[in-house]
């Protein structure tokens, strides 16, 4: 099997390919065409699901990320054992069903639009939710780290231990520990409601702005290093990105945060809509 052609970096939801390989998951059946609008669970960051829908009438069950070694050997999510992207191993797009399809057969495959979409406003709403808190944090920072694309102390990328993308916003938490301390960050009477505030203050002037979203796609393969841009007022926003979005920030209607502590982690949720 060559690597797995993906189309949902550009928005699509439907498509027709041809079954080039059938890989056993557990009782079930991992599909794999060559070309594809599903979008799997990314088994190194799992923040945004996969996506639903069906392929050849049969319902995906679940999408994963599958890796093929020279061998021939394919691996699943959690079991692939090399560096994603690595060189000389296939990386694939794998539906799994209850039921099985014969390879070399041609099959449409269908995403459920709606739940794509919300997840493509969840994931647009959580970058900007990281960006509004990198500025409301700015001012936090004893020493000088790598800054966003906004020139703002990149606090997401510092501390982020994990990030949970739903049908209804975002879960992303931070570690506020020994370990970011030392890194210069100050959490010392944090006010969470003044944070909080700032951040909504900010993003609800980027949704008012209708700021344009845009993914830089630089290939069709699973693994091609995709970014998310933002043309937003205070500036061009860019982040490493492998998931799905919407157009423009409008499309979100609103996006608003709360902030909890619990103990050495700072838990972010983000809703929108």
């Amino acid at each position: 099997m060559n690597s797995t052609d993906v189309t949902f970096p550009d928005g699509r939801i439907s498509g027709r390919s041809q079954i080039v390989g059938v890989v056993p998951v557990g009782a079930r059946h991992g599909l794999v065409v060559a070309e594809t609008p599903f979008h799997p669970l990314d088994h190194t960051w799992p923040d945004q699901p996969a996506d639903r829908g069906t392929i050849g009438g049969l319902p995906v069950v679940d999408c994963v990320t599958g890796a093929q070694s020279t061998t021939g050997e394919v691996f699943l999510g959690d079991a692939i054992p090399v560096r994603r992207g690595a060189e000389d191993w296939q990386w694939l797009v794998v539906h799994v069903t209850e039921s099985p399809l014969a390879v070399g057969t041609d099959v449409d495959l269908e995403v459920d639009g709606v739940f794509r979409a919300a997840l493509s406003a969840g994931h647009t709403a959580c970058h900007l939710a990281a960006l509004a808190l990198n500025a409301a944090l700015a001012g936090r920072w004893r020493k000088e780290v790598a800054r966003d694309r906004l020139g703002n102390p990149d606090f997401d990328q510092a501390a982020i231990t994990s990030s949970r993308i739903g049908e209804h916003g975002s879960v992303d938490v931070y570690r506020l520990g020994k370990s970011l301390r030392k890194k210069g960050f100050s959490a010392e009477d944090l006010d969470l409601g003044l944070v909080a505030q700032q951040v909504n203050d900010r993003l609800k002037e980027w949704v008012a702005a209708g700021a344009p979203v845009r993914l830089d796609v630089p290939g069709l393969g699973l693994t091609a290093r995709r970014t998310w841009h933002c043309s937003l007022p205070d500036g061009e926003a860019s982040i490493p990105c492998g998931g799905t979005h919407v157009r423009h920030t409008a499309e979100l209607g609103r996006a608003e945060v709360t902030l909890t502590l619990d103990e050495a982690a700072l838990t972010m949720r983000t809703t929108f809509g």
